[in-house]
């Protein structure tokens, strides 16, 4: 049985009850209302999945029911289907034109009638995971910004390598759920340094020894940040390995050539790219044509040639 909720807006009694049958045949619970505000009324203590509303009805029509649910930002995002007998072609372009999502003319066929419902509850989940994936990313760069500014030559870091990463990895041909994968390793690469400290991250001078232990630290803090949230647990490759070295002379386990993964190979190109590029208390910043050939310069020894040669197409396309 669905548990998706439809709210049936119909006047005609007979239609109103054939319709409430016919959904709930299909595994749907179905709340109805007679006309528009009878409908809002329904809304106060319902919230549909979806509405299903006649156009001519009184004391409110369709529309101006309609109207009314996109004014509530409580409302505004649940899918709208209209049906109206009235198959005039006035109906069909004034619906589109206020931004409803479907339109059926009565008497509708079973078929198509449940074909649009289910096809229009799979566009408005999509789209809600899309926005969802959207708002967590923008939570995520905003989270590691925060630590980022700990340290404000570094200020923009998180956005640049997540963009040079994407790039590159485009380049190479990964597509789909690895892009995905690889924005948030390189959104989150450097949040195991919210546990290093101020006075390490800030030092001018040379790290000391044990200095220089507790920084190569954050890559693991990192990841065992990480591993309790299921969703961004693809990521903690990236963030394990991104200071891995081509030739196996990395941290923190001395991973070689393949046995790095590739996003964190990516990754580790694009991180070393921004790092030369900016300003840092500990180095003065290179210039865009002396960090390219830095990085071309460690092909086939920090880096992984591929990565590389997909880094240098990217900049010389931009």
């Amino acid at each position: 049985m669905s548990e998706l909720t439809i709210l049936v807006v119909e006047d005609h009694d007979i239609l109103r009850e054939g319709l409430q049958i016919l959904l709930e045949t299909e595994g749907y619970q179905v709340v109805t209302a007679i006309h528009g505000k009878h409908a809002l009324e329904r809304l106060r203590t319902c919230l549909p999945d979806l509405i299903l509303s006649d156009i001519s009805m009184p004391e409110m029509d369709g529309y101006e029911f309609y109207e009314a649910v996109r004014a509530s930002p409580e409302w505004v995002a649940i899918p709208f289907i209209f049906l109206t007998a009235r198959g005039d072609r006035d109906d069909l372009f004034a619906s589109k034109r206020m931004g409803a999502e479907d339109y059926l003319v009565k008497p509708v066929d079973r078929q198509e009638l449940i074909t649009t419902i289910r096809s229009r509850v799979e566009r408005t989940q999509q789209l809600m995971v899309a926005q969802l994936q959207q708002a967590y990313e923008a939570s995520l760069i905003m989270l590691a910004n925060a630590i980022e500014l700990r340290d404000r030559y570094t200020r923009g870091h998180v956005e640049r390598v997540m963009d040079l990463s994407v790039m590159i990895a485009k380049q190479i041909g990964l597509v789909g759920s690895q892009i995905n994968v690889l924005r948030f390793g390189a959104i989150l690469h450097d949040i195991g340094k919210i546990y290093i400290r101020e006075g390490v991250l800030r030092k001018a001078g040379p790290l000391d020894d044990q200095e220089w232990e507790e920084m190569k630290r954050h890559p693991v803090i990192g990841a065992s940040l990480l591993q309790k949230i299921p969703y961004l647990s693809s990521a903690i490759p990236i963030v394990l390995y991104h200071h891995e070295r081509w030739d196996g002379n990395g941290y923190p386990e001395g991973l070689a050539s393949d046995q790095i993964p590739l996003e964190a190979r990516i990754v580790a190109v694009a991180d070393a790219f921004d790092a030369m590029t900016s300003s840092r208390v500990y180095h003065i910043e290179s210039s865009t044509e002396q960090a390219i050939i830095e990085i071309a310069s460690g092909r086939g020894s920090r880096y992984d040639p591929a990565v590389v040669d997909a880094f240098l197409a990217c900049v010389e396309k931009t």
